[in-house]
């Protein structure tokens, strides 16, 4: 090995280095914490979590920043080499290669659910059902047969190409679609309107941008698509609460364009049979709320109480009592209820990686408390002997 490469593993494996990181690591909470009060969650996870450079202003002054990626990756490299690698081996050691390990394993879950996982929502009122949920944040551009019935083909644009439009056109076809679908001016908050604004119109409307909300849930995106075929184009504002969707007719087939959030399909279905709510007495505060739902998998039927910190957990999805509305409801009212639904393979990674934890720390204290203990019989032997 060079002077160099020695050099390089010495510091890449360094207690020091190791210390380093974690103060980048506390560093990138702090800043990342103040930031979320004006920018939000989910902006400021992208921006200091979810990256690998950064620069932060503080008062002015930009400082650039190691991302969490790059702190974590690092990190997870020094534990790798210098808690598994160079540590010396042997029985008096086994408990803290036992507790590297479970931090490698809590790290492990962390890179799976960065990489791996998705989430959103599921909104139902009592009586309904669904085998999907949507992301809070996540749009996709879906076309379809208009005229079909049943079970329809979809056509799906997805995100990430979609805000590609944001700086220049984007174009997208499909062999089963007669037409080119042209995306352009995407904003990640917007709204039709016929005011005055720098983009430009589509027969009597046009988009006007909107200040992004600090919750990226608030956002409503808008974007301009035209239709464009030998036979013509069409031209128009695609908006992601408009009422019904956009319909374009080509070779004498209509088709339809929706901008909506994006859907994730579930292995089962979801049944809200019953929602309930308890309220603080004398208020409308509610003090509790819970849902009674039908969960079906096939053939397959079970009824299920979800509720606060009593999640439904089933073939790698989580869904979270979260939220009900309308907010305004009166007696009597219709309710619906919100889980927050979360797919996520490593979801008991972290458990394992704390029993793995426990292990470690149990082994590594029950060595030091016989270590101390022999030492103090010896000492108690020699000192009778005097």
């Amino acid at each position: 090995m060079s002077g160099l490469c020695k050099k390089l593993w010495g510091l890449s494996t360094s207690y020091g280095t190791a210390c380093v990181l974690l103060i980048c690591l506390f560093l990138l909470t702090l800043f990342g914490t103040l930031e979320q009060v004006e920018h939000g969650l989910y902006a400021v996870q992208k921006k200091y979590f979810e990256s690998w450079f950064l620069v932060h202003e503080l008062g002015g002054v930009p400082i650039p920043l190691p991302g969490g990626v790059l702190c974590m990756a690092l990190l997870s490299w020094n534990l790798i080499a210098g808690g598994l690698i160079r540590i010396r081996k042997s029985s008096s050691t086994a408990g803290v290669i036992i507790v590297h390990v479970g931090i490698l394993v809590l790290f492990a879950a962390g890179l799976v659910k960065l990489t791996a996982s998705d989430d959103g929502y599921l909104r139902l009122y009592e009586g309904e059902e669904s085998e999907e949920y949507v992301s809070y944040y996540l749009w996709e551009l879906v076309i379809f047969d208009a005229e079909s019935a049943g079970e329809v083909a979809e056509f799906v644009v997805s995100d990430e190409q979609i805000r590609l439009a944001e700086h220049e056109p984007v174009r997208v076809n499909h062999e089963l679609v007669p037409f080119e679908l042209e995306l352009r001016h995407f904003r990640e908050n917007a709204r039709p309107t016929r005011e005055e604004s720098e983009l430009p119109l589509a027969g009597d409307w046009r988009l006007l941008e909107l200040e992004r909300e600090p919750e990226a849930a608030g956002n409503v995106a808008g974007m301009y698509a035209t239709a464009r075929s030998a036979a013509g184009e069409q031209t128009a504002i695609l908006w992601g609460l408009a009422e019904r969707p956009w319909v374009v007719e080509f070779d004498g087939r209509r088709w339809a364009v929706l901008l909506q959030h994006k859907r994730y399909r579930m292995p089962f279905s979801i049944h809200l049979d019953k929602f309930t709510k308890l309220e603080h007495p004398g208020t409308d505060i509610p003090s509790e709320f819970s849902s009674d739902v039908t969960q079906t998998s096939g053939a397959v039927e079970r009824a299920v109480l979800i509720r606060m910190n009593e999640p439904l957990r089933d073939d790698g999805l989580v869904l979270f009592q979260s939220s009900w509305g309308p907010p305004n409801a009166g007696p009597g009212d219709k309710l619906f209820s919100v889980f927050s639904v979360v797919r996520n393979p490593s979801d008991h990674w972290p458990l394992y990686s704390c029993i793995i934890l426990s292990l470690g720390l149990l082994v590594a204290f029950t060595q030091k408390l016989l270590k101390y203990v022999s030492a103090q019989n010896r000492q108690r032997a020699l000192e009778a002997e005097a």
